[in-house]
């Protein structure tokens, strides 16, 4: 008897998930980590904002550069770090790739508008750089691929339609993308603890930022882990390397 295709697609999108943008983005409608009084401080003014990020991006760039050429081979470090022209864009820092497949790190004005200090803004952008040392948009890629792949060919199998197959498919590529990036966003945490180290900041204050994060939490399909959890994966590579 066939099974439907719901069904056999339930059990596959199980699957694809059982391993369970790459961004820092704020997730609205959610609340943040508690955190002491001491810690609940506003972002910089906008004009101090813009210089710190000069500043920073004067430090961590060169770092996230001699990281990227010491852990890889044949991949393109020339970042470039910018802020969204956008002023209406939401919170949000993320690495992306241009056409010709240089590294960019964006920052938008509201995120810039909620970071406290230069050791903050160093963490969050060295996080991002780490996106990219560590591979995490074409490994995003590959996951999204072999999902689509996945997914359409079961809903072949069961004798789906042409529309069927097809919505398969993008099921299958959002699970697939979805399915590893909680653990690129610890692994992006880890990496960057050590840059912004090397690039001369305290990512023991840089990581307060995420008691002001809004938690995530664990959401199905979400793609950020909750932030004790990357607080304590921060923590343990302070701990682990003796940084500050």
């Amino acid at each position: 008897m066939r099974r439907p295709i719901s069904n056999l697609l339930f059990v596959a999108t199980s699957v694809l998930l059982a391993g369970c943008g790459v961004s820092l983005e704020v997730p609205p409608q959610s609340s943040a980590v508690p955190a002491p009084a001491a810690q609940r401080v506003s972002g910089m003014a906008p004009v101090e904002a813009r210089q710190a990020f000069g500043e920073v991006t004067r430090r961590v760039e060169p770092v996230a550069e001699r990281s990227c050429r010491e852990m890889t081979t044949n991949l393109n470090c020339d970042f470039l770090i910018r802020i969204d022209p956008d002023r209406k864009a939401p919170p949000n820092a993320y690495q992306s790739l241009s056409k010709s497949g240089r590294p960019v790190i964006t920052f938008t004005q509201s995120m810039l508008g909620q970071i406290a200090n230069r050791d903050e803004l160093a963490f969050v952008m060295s996080h991002e750089a780490a996106h990219h040392i560590r591979g995490h948009l074409a490994r995003q890629q590959q996951n999204a691929v072999a999902g689509a792949v996945l997914l359409a060919g079961l809903a072949s199998l069961a004798g789906g339609t042409a529309a069927d197959i097809s919505n398969a498919q993008d099921l299958g590529a959002t699970v697939g993308a979805r399915s590893y990036s909680k653990g690129f966003e610890l692994e992006a945490d880890e990496l960057g603890t050590l840059i912004t180290h090397k690039a001369g900041y305290r990512p023991s204050v840089g990581i307060q930022f995420f008691y002001r994060l809004p938690d995530p939490g664990d959401r199905f399909l979400g793609t950020h882990p909750a932030n004790p959890d990357r607080v304590r994966v921060v923590q343990q590579a302070i701990d682990r390397y003796g940084l500050n």
